[in-house]
């Protein structure tokens, strides 16, 4: 793609105002992909409705009321070279809490939304869309305001509450702060440990506006909310490479198998080619013929998709709803909705409601490989006169599972301080850690520090350990020390820093979340600022005060309790 404003050397200076980061705009999706045909050239379109083709929706963003700056992310600006001023700027202000109307050119007063599928582990699935046809169900509340080449990254800024869009499905498009704390929060936490991600720019609240959502009454156990309550709206904005979900993918592909458009195998192309693009340029030759470029997405998506999933269980992520439309092309984790972070290990560790053991923690792997197999049916409409090139993606597809084992096994050898795979060992670790129960992250940070019996270990049990339990326990310590004993020799010190450096120490823990959006809500920051500081140095041995506070298994009080052991989809 052609640069035509700023280049990615001239970007050394800091952006210090709206008109510095208006110089760095470069949108390749509008420039290159097609408008719905449909849609308003000035972006009021905020009714549902069906979009039958085009790869994306004009629209405008509806300002949050009275906006009030709650947090922006130094980590992002220091990498983006923003100044830290900009964030309480008037302009910023208005422009990411959903008012482009007064943006400096070349930037553009009317933002997008895109269009897909939806898939539930591999199952195709039309009547979520009001239309029941598939049509309408797409970004009903995220809205794209920016794309732009920063430092020679292209970086798409999305509006996540910023109101409704065609695919609203009749919801009033708006996010309320308490997910939204909750995602600024885990993107940056993800972020820090190492695990792609979407990352968090900014976040305003309205100092007037309301909206009701269901939620839980306090001490509430109900699976369920349980109650109505009046919650601040606020708008996030996060950040990517781009935003193309294997859902977005799969609408298309849909429409391409079908022949529901005399464009639509001309549209999937375009798409694919986009996506390429965006995340894979550096990987995938451009000259290559498409049918080849095919094979090589599918080949290198596995790879990320797969390394992906195995990061996500290093540090006891659950996306918790996995999914095709949770899924970015660019193998990154996007949509914080219903997550949690493992504490009392449970293979079957799920925090939302509504996700059942298919995306259930350990289950992780099994979501991804049908989300790859949807991601593989979309792309085929392409490779339909090209026998060798299909051939080649279904041994991709066919291999999924070996290249996820794989990833795992190097995930459990890093996680233990094993040289290679450990199958018996891992295996009967984690039946201990599900009969005794053991919190997931201080286990495995007692562990890496290499200790001579399993007294530090305790510190992660969550009750006291029969007699006959604390021997198994004993036994397995003894075999994994015998099997560090017949590695390579690798110094106790140095074996420990390693295992640190993979074994996070702190962990986004959901009953620390709840009092920093409660905190939020009376106009009170600090906490969380306090706990974004803690959570984007997970790896670091932190102050005793820290650690006294942050580094304990979740108390006894709030297991079973709605919002703090688990929640309905976060909005």
């Amino acid at each position: 793609m052609v640069i035509t404003n700023r280049t990615a050397q001239e970007n050394s200076s800091p952006v210090m105002t709206l008109d510095d980061l208006a110089e760095l705009v470069n949108y390749s999706m509008l420039d290159t992909l097609n408008p719905d045909p449909e849609a308003t050239s000035n972006g009021v379109d905020h009714n549902s409705r069906q979009v039958f083709s085009g790869h994306f929706v004009p629209v405008n963003p509806t300002p949050i009321e009275n906006p009030e700056y709650v947090f922006h992310s130094k980590n992002l600006f220091n990498d983006l070279g923003f100044s830290d001023q900009l964030a309480q700027s008037l302009d910023f202000v208005q422009m990411f809490s959903g008012d482009l109307s007064h943006v400096p050119l070349p930037m553009r007063k009317v933002g997008w939304a895109c269009g897909y599928a939806l898939s539930i582990y591999g199952r195709e699935y039309y009547q979520q869309c009001p239309f029941q046809t598939g049509n309408g169900y797409g970004d009903g509340r995220a809205v794209s305001v920016l794309e732009a080449v920063i430092k020679g990254q292209r970086r798409e800024m999305q509006l996540k509450g910023g109101g409704p869009t065609p695919y609203c499905r009749g919801a009033d498009g708006r996010a309320v702060l308490r997910s939204s704390v909750r995602e600024f929060l885990a993107q940056e936490h993800m972020h820090a440990l190492g695990v792609p991600t979407s990352r968090s720019l900014s976040l305003f609240v309205s100092k007037t506006e309301k909206v009701n959502r269901p939620w839980y009454s306090q001490g509430s156990v109900s699976q369920n909310p349980d109650v109505f309550i009046p919650e601040p709206v606020a708008i996030t904005t996060r950040v990517a490479s781009s935003f193309i979900r294997v859902g977005q993918l799969e609408l298309f592909g849909r429409r391409a198998r079908k022949n529901e458009h005399p464009g639509a195998l001309e549209e999937l192309e375009k798409l694919v080619l986009h996506l390429i693009d965006r995340e894979y340029a550096e990987i995938i030759d451009k000259k290559l013929p498409t049918s080849e470029k095919v094979v090589c997405l599918a080949r290198e998506f596995r790879g990320r998709l797969t390394a992906l999933v195995a990061n996500w269980i290093r540090v006891g992520y659950c996306q918790g709803n996995f999914n095709s439309d949770n899924c970015a092309g660019g193998g990154f984790t996007l949509d914080y909705g219903p997550f949690g972070f493992c504490e009392a290990f449970d293979p079957q560790y799920q925090p939302w409601t509504g996700g059942g053991h298919h995306f259930a923690f350990m289950n992780q792997p099994v979501a991804a490989e049908r989300n790859f197999y949807m991601f593989c049916i979309a792309l085929k409409p392409l490779l339909s006169s090209d026998e060798a090139s299909l051939r080649q993606v279904e041994e991709i597809l066919d291999g999924f599972s070996t290249v996820m084992e794989e990833q795992m096994e190097k995930m459990w050898a890093a996680k233990l301080g094993t040289a290679t795979y450990q199958r018996e060992l891992v295996t009967e670790l984690e039946m201990l850690m599900a009969q005794t129960p053991v919190d997931y992250t201080i286990f495995f940070r007692e562990l890496s520090m290499v200790p001579d019996d399993i007294e530090p270990l305790k510190k992660s049990f969550y009750s006291k350990s029969p007699e006959a339990m604390e021997t198994r326990w004993t036994n397995w310590h003894s075999k994994w020390k015998a099997i560090l004993d017949t590695a390579p020799c690798v110094p106790r010190e140095e074996l420990s820093t390693q295992m640190k450096l993979v074994n996070p120490k702190y962990s986004l823990r959901e009953w620390l979340i709840v009092p920093t959006y409660q905190e939020a809500g009376k106009g009170n920051y600090n906490l969380m600022r306090e706990l974004n500081e803690v959570m984007t140095r997970p790896y670091a041995e932190q102050s005793e005060e820290i650690e006294k506070k942050y580094y304990r298994p979740k108390p006894s009080e709030f297991f079973g309790i709605g919002g703090f052991s688990h929640l309905s989809c976060s909005s």
